[in-house]
């Protein structure tokens, strides 16, 4: 009898690669990245009010916040190929209730797409911790960035003229690129991640693993850096602007460093290399050294206005040194069994920095001009590379097969 003959390639799903978790990246990174400088327009035009805009962002950050605190209860009821689907699929559902235009629509674009980004961040991350030996972490994060350079290069300028060209354009790319986005995502066929072991219990919430977060201070390290690492973003996307606005030196001129700073993402590999020929400890240490001086300096530079920014444009070359790196040594310390609730632990660090950046900058405008900013933010760069200093010093590094031993001679 003839029997029926499936292609291996049905049979038994390929592993995903380095690549195909770049490309997955670099899709959401035009999905996110040519709305990242229009949102803040269209939010302006909706409300009138900066300070409604300032509001709105600290509402959605704390909501963001919660959400990724369910996200893993959420991936124990529904398959998490399932729930990175739905995160997508919010993306598409953002850009159209951003197209419509009114206070309300606008408010509940912000809200989809920030969700979105944290329900899409956790399960990518489980994936590669599911996929990825921890050897090959680094590689995989500058792949990430690498596939991500052209959506956050292009997106923040093409963002904005397009807005002005027509509106619904950004949205409409947006929400295109989410449709090619989970198309990609089926394609790869990734499942639901590699099963560890059966539940012998009911759900967990993340908040009932912050306990044994605290009590692993690799954890704690690793979360601290990407908390800082973020807060150095924020100030440099925000802040940055409005000193150069301040000094009258144009509107225009935070956009382009923006995306001239992410054009940089097209040297990760070479940055990649600096950090496996030396450690990752190093590179950590270097990285919030150079963000340590940058700014610091640039906080006392004030009185020259494009030495201060000069200053900050080389300290973001620093911080894109620590997104390879910084988030290295909190993968590499994730026990396989809680890959899904430290991930959420982890997506927290976005949310925490985009509410204690702001309130601690309100707090220095009380008593100091913008360039304070630049001064505190030197300030806790430099507490990061105290921790930095505790790092293993050879975290990152293969380890080595043991020598056979001798054989006796005869």
């Amino acid at each position: 009898m003839h029997e029926r003959r499936i292609p291996d390639w049905l049979r038994h799903a390929p592993v995903p690669s380095v690549r195909d978790f770049g490309i997955l990246a670099g899709l959401e990174a035009v999905v996110r990245g040519i709305l990242i400088s229009v949102f803040p327009l269209i939010m302006y035009r909706a409300l009138g009010d900066a300070g409604l805009v300032s509001a709105s962002y600290f509402a959605v950050g704390v909501l963001s916040l919660i959400a990724g605190m369910m996200v893993p209860g959420l991936i124990r009821l529904l398959p998490r190929r399932w729930a990175y689907s739905l995160g997508a699929a919010m993306f598409v559902l953002s850009a159209g209730f951003a197209i419509e235009g009114s206070p309300a629509s606008v408010l509940a674009a912000l809200a989809l797409n920030t969700v979105a980004a944290v329900v899409t961040f956790i399960c990518f991350n489980a994936y590669v911790l599911d996929y990825i030996a921890r050897v090959e972490l680094g590689r995989c994060e500058t792949s990430r960035m690498f596939y991500s350079a052209v959506g956050w290069t292009a997106g923040p300028v093409a963002g904005v003229l397009l807005l002005e060209w027509w509106a619904p354009v950004p949205f409409l790319i947006s929400g295109g690129a989410a449709l090619i986005q989970l198309a990609a995502f089926w394609w790869m066929r990734m499942g639901n991640g590699k099963q560890i072991a059966r539940a012998r219990g009911p759900a967990s919430s993340p908040l009932k693993y912050l306990p044994r977060f605290l009590a692993q201070p690799r954890l704690v390290t690793g979360w601290l850096f990407a908390v800082i690492r973020s807060a150095g973003w924020w100030i440099y996307v925000v802040y940055l602007p409005i000193f150069a606005i301040e000094k009258g030196l144009g509107e225009e001129l935070g956009g382009i460093l923006l995306s001239a700073t992410n054009a940089a993402l097209f040297g990760a590999p070479l940055l990649l290399r600096l950090v496996q020929r030396h450690s990752i400890r190093l590179a950590v240490r270097t990285g919030f050294l150079g963000v340590t001086l940058c700014f610091g300096a640039a906080g006392f530079a004030q009185g020259w206005p494009v030495a201060s920014i000069a200053l900050l444009v080389a300290g973001s070359a620093a911080l894109i040194l620590l997104d390879i790196c910084a988030g290295l040594p909190f993968l590499m310390a994730v026990k396989p069994s809680e890959r899904t609730e430290m991930s959420a632990v982890y997506s927290s660090y976005r949310d925490i920095s985009g509410i204690l950046t702001p309130g601690a900058a309100w707090l220095v405008l009380l008593v100091a001009p913008v360039a304070g900013i630049f001064t505190a933010g030197a300030a806790a760069t430099a507490a990061a590379v105290w921790l930095a200093g505790k790092l293993h010093p050879r975290l990152g590094h293969r380890k080595l097969a043991p020598a056979a031993e001798p054989v006796p001679a005869e």
